[in-house]
């Protein structure tokens, strides 16, 4: 289900949860959103650590509102073109990236994989959430889940490489 473009870019609430526009791609719309968001990352992790989960959490809270209201406004439970959530997700799985330009690519790959794969409790909480909450938290813990295997594997790296 795709929202007429007046819709998208005429009301913010649309645009933020569209992922300014990326979630009307029509193949992928996730990954699309998620190229977005690792883009926009570039900028934001220039903050500092502080701003940065201030401005995650803020996108999570406020997500939860804006997604609910569109997927309402859509009449869908969890429409595909909404891709905030891939925002919050993988902002989550790249908090303290480690150093080396090659750790982007594999966090946004790791978020995907969990996004995609939806091991418990991504799955669970995707099929039996409703609203803005369960659109927003399956990819919270998607995040989770690529952050932990992200630093996980950076540190394996390390103590490999020496």
């Amino acid at each position: 289900m795709r929202p007429e473009i007046s819709k998208v870019f005429g009301d913010p609430r649309y645009l933020l949860a569209l992922g300014f526009g990326s979630g009307l791609s029509p193949r992928a719309p996730g990954t699309a959103g998620s190229v977005v968001a690792a883009v926009l990352f570039l900028g934001i992790v220039q903050l500092g650590l502080f701003a940065y989960v201030g401005l995650v959490l803020a996108t999570l809270i406020g997500g939860i509102f804006i997604c609910d209201y569109v997927a309402r406004d859509m009449g869908a439970k969890d429409p595909s073109a909404v891709v905030l959530d891939e925002f919050v997700g993988l902002w989550i799985a790249l908090i303290c990236l480690p150093e080396g330009w090659y750790w982007l690519p594999i966090g946004f790959v790791l978020f995907r994989l969990f996004d995609i794969a939806k091991p418990w409790p991504v799955g669970w909480l995707d099929r039996n959430l409703d609203g803005g909450l369960g659109i927003m938290l399956d990819d919270v813990a998607a995040g989770v889940y690529a952050l932990g295997a992200l630093q996980l594997s950076a540190y394996v790296v390390s103590r490999w490489m020496g």
